[in-house]
């Protein structure tokens, strides 16, 4: 019996390998093999900024444009420069949580980059 992924789409078990990716003839969709790779790895999420450099806790980023916050007046400049970031698990499509003058705030990595 072979280890192959059952579809990410219709969850059916009857998938093949073609290429660099996996085919589900039942529904006809395919996927990256190497993203089924780095999902079956030891479990960690891997938080990449603007330029693709993996981000770690303890971190510092420079923000790469002008972001307004919701439901108040503030907006974090392009160029601020945040010390200490930190990337907790489970904190949805927000994967930055940091400290800057204005508060504390929960950020997208594709916004920032690595300093």
């Amino acid at each position: 019996m072979t280890n192959l992924p059952a579809c990410p789409q219709c969850t059916l078990e009857n998938t093949y390998p073609d290429g660099d990716n996996y085919v589900c003839p039942d529904c006809g969709f395919e996927w990256p093999q190497a993203a089924t790779a780095d999902a079956a790895g030891d479990g960690e999420r891997v938080v990449k900024d603007s330029n693709g450099n993996v981000l770690a806790d303890g971190d510092s980023v420079i923000l790469i444009k002008d972001l307004k916050v919701k439901g108040s007046s503030i907006v974090l400049k392009k160029g601020t420069k945040i010390k200490s970031i930190r990337l907790p698990e489970g904190a949805g499509d927000h994967e930055v949580d940091c400290k800057t003058d204005q508060g504390a705030f929960m950020l997208k990595a594709e916004f920032m980059k690595k300093a």
